[in-house]
Formats: structure tokens, C-alpha cells, sequence
């Protein structure tokens, strides 16, 4: 085992008997309403889609660097399977074609505070005094700002569970199995 492991959750679980892991990678935080509302200067750092480049593209090296560390465990714990699950690239998919997937506002809070762009504001956050709820979720990618709307992790678990974004392709099923 490399050094630099050795003190890793999943090693301590491999070395108490665990042979099965699904690791995700993290999303695009640049497009969360919580980032988006935090004040700017300028909208230069904003991508084609309304979200902040500086913030995915430091999720995509945490991504890259998560996958490489994957393989490098993939390699060394024998007769273990590691699953990574390409979440970024399914978050960014329904952001980025979200009519497609039945959403009317891509970037905004169903819950929060401050009304469009993001309908999010720090200090009153969803279920705080003064918050306000959308009447139709379902148009909804962002519930609070953080967390996802029930209707977009629907989508997200429908794609992780057909494992178009998994490496290596496991079922789901395989992680119930003995």
C-alpha cells in the first residue's frame, strides 16, 4: 500500500473486510445559486450556461485528481471494486439542457430568499424567517441553493443507475449482492 494511503476511510475499511466501494465525484458548484449570488465585480468569470468557470473548473481538478487516486486504489486493493461515478458530468448535462429535462429555471432557489437571478441570500436562507417557496418545484434544478430539487435528483439517480457515467460499468444491484 502507498504511504500516501494509508490513512484513507476506504483503506480502513478494505482492512477490516469491505471488497465493494462507490465513490462519486463532486459537482459543478460554479452553477449553485449559493455561489452564483455571492457578490462580483464583473459576470466575465460566468460560462456559456450562467455559471462561475473559477469554481467548475476547480471541481473538475478535484474531480481528476479523485479519479487518479481511484485507479491508484483500483490497482493496489486487490480483489476490490471501485466504482467511480461521474457526477459532475450529469449535473452539468441537466444545467446545461434544462429544458430538455423539463426545468424552467436552471440557476434560481425554489426556496430562499431575494427573488431572481438566484433567489438565494445568505443570511435568509430556505425556511428562514422571510424565505419563500416556488409554487412548482418540478421547474426547479436548485431546492435551497445547495441541494437539489426532488425532480433533478430523480434525473441524477436515473443516470447514475444506468451507468453511462460509472467507470468501471457496475450495476447498482452489485453493491446488494453478498
Amino acid at each position: 500500500m502507498s504511504a500516501s494511503y494509508n490513512n484513507l476511510s476506504s483503506v480502513t475499511l478494505y482492512d477490516n473486510g469491505a471488497r465493494k466501494f462507490w465513490v462519486h465525484n463532486t459537482g459543478p458548484l460554479g452553477c449553485l445559486p449559493q455561489k452564483l449570488a455571492l457578490p462580483r465585480t464583473n459576470n466575465s468569470d460566468l460560462d456559456a450556461y450562467g455559471c462561475l468557470s473559477t469554481y467548475n473548473n476547480a471541481a473538475r481538478e478535484f474531480n481528476c485528481r479523485l479519479s487518479t487516486l481511484v485507479d491508484v486504489l483500483t490497482s493496489e486493493l486487490k480483489d476490490a471494486t471501485i466504482v467511480y461515478n461521474d457526477i459532475f458530468s450529469i449535473k452539468y448535462d441537466i444545467i446545461a439542457n434544462y429544458t430538455k429535462y423539463g426545468f424552467e429555471y436552471p440557476l434560481t432557489a425554489c426556496c430562499g430568499y431575494g427573488g431572481p437571478p438566484y433567489n438565494y441570500n445568505q443570511n435568509i436562507l430556505c425556511l428562514g424567517t422571510g424565505y419563500s417557496v416556488c409554487t412548482d418545484g418540478s421547474k426547479y434544478i436548485s431546492w435551497d441553493g445547495v441541494h437539489y430539487t426532488e425532480a433533478a435528483n430523480s434525473i441524477v439517480a436515473s443516470k447514475i443507475l444506468s451507468t453511462d457515467y460509472s467507470k468501471p460499468r457496475v450495476y447498482f444491484d452489485f453493491f446488494c449482492q453478498g
